[in-house]
């Protein structure tokens, strides 16, 4: 059934049982006319048609329907049909008025009513087999989505130590940890919240932003440990509260940069910054490159396919994301549409 919509074999079929249908129809125009006259009245027909067909189904719906634009998309749809009605009119008033010489077919509007029938017949078929192929398509996603969402916890579930233990073992590394290292108990508090929030608080569908913003932040504030005055880190972020996103969803491309800047003896720079203006969450991410390095452009590529399908399954249609690479700098730009 996927290859019946992936080759797009509905069109196919529709056009062909269409077209054959309307020749059988109009098989008398050759004996009267001749066979050259019979094609024309087929192609001027069903080209027009098609025309109108295509016209609603992927400007129409999309740019008005679609965006809820209803009285826009009903008067367009009602110059669509006028507009094959009139077309339609005007060739039947050439070959029958004028080629076959019946005088009573020669006033313009004589064959509206059943042009503009046929053409309503047809937008509605079209819209219907429109329809199925999106509601196909749309069970298709949910489904890979279930998948994925299951092989995803079964992966998690296998991967799960015992969290008791993991926090009890770390609570007891940080007593042992003299109090006059500060940095060191810091650290340790930092990667034992991370922890928490990615045992804890990521099962669910979405989450508060703030919470993904910390985790972010306390990733962010140990890789600033691990780097020397050799790297200039920003972070920033503006507006981050009142929405939600899906957990880790961000945390790819903040360990892309990381993982992907130059080693320089000095001049090494990541800049982080999130935004959000109206109902559109934007991330910005850029790191510097050594040229010299080898494998970059394939490593990025490897961490950011799968962020991609991510994204596809659970923004499909509502976000944006550009990756560029540009002399010397790697960057990352995400927009999404949220609630």
């Amino acid at each position: 059934m996927e290859r019946f919509w992936k080759y797009k074999l509905d069109h196919v079929i529709f056009w062909v049982a269409t077209v054959t249908f309307h020749m059988f129809t109009r098989l008398h125009l050759i004996a009267s006319v001749g066979v050259g006259q019979f094609l024309l009245e087929v192609l001027a027909r069903n080209l027009l048609l098609a025309f109108v067909i295509y016209l609603n189904i992927f400007v129409l719906i999309p740019r008005f329907a679609q965006q809820r634009k209803w009285i826009i998309y009903a008067a367009l749809l009602v110059l669509d049909l006028a507009f094959y009605a009139a077309a339609k009119n005007a060739h039947d008033v050439y070959l029958y008025g004028y080629f076959l010489g019946d005088e009573g077919r020669r006033y313009f509007f004589y064959n509206t009513f059943y042009n503009l029938s046929i053409a309503i017949f047809y937008m509605s078929f079209s819209v219907a087999l429109q329809l199925s192929r999106e509601w196909y398509a749309q069970r298709e996603l949910i489904r890979r989505i279930e998948i994925e969402k299951l092989n995803t916890e079964l992966d998690y579930l296998k991967a799960q130590i015992n969290p008791h233990f993991l926090f009890n073992s770390i609570n007891t590394i940080y007593f042992q940890i003299d109090k006059q290292n500060t940095l060191a108990r810091e650290t340790l508090s930092s990667f034992s919240e991370m922890l928490r929030y990615q045992l804890y608080e990521c099962n669910g569908k979405e989450i508060p932003v703030e919470k993904e913003v910390a985790y972010l932040r306390n990733y962010v504030d140990l890789q600033r440990h691990r780097k020397d005055e050799n790297y200039r880190i920003t972070f920033s972020c503006d507006g981050m509260q009142g929405f939600t996103l899906a957990p880790l969803l961000l945390i790819p491309f903040v360990e892309n940069a990381f993982k992907h800047v130059s080693h320089f003896s000095k001049g090494n720079e990541i800049t982080i910054a999130l935004s959000k203006k109206d109902k559109v969450f934007r991330l910005n991410i850029v790191n510097t490159l050594d040229p010299n390095q080898k494998n970059n452009n394939e490593g990025h590529g490897i961490g950011l396919k799968n962020v991609r399908r991510r994204l596809e399954l659970l923004y499909k249609g509502r976000y944006t994301l550009d990756v560029r690479e540009t002399a010397g700098n790697f960057e990352v730009n995400l927009e999404l549409t949220v609630n």
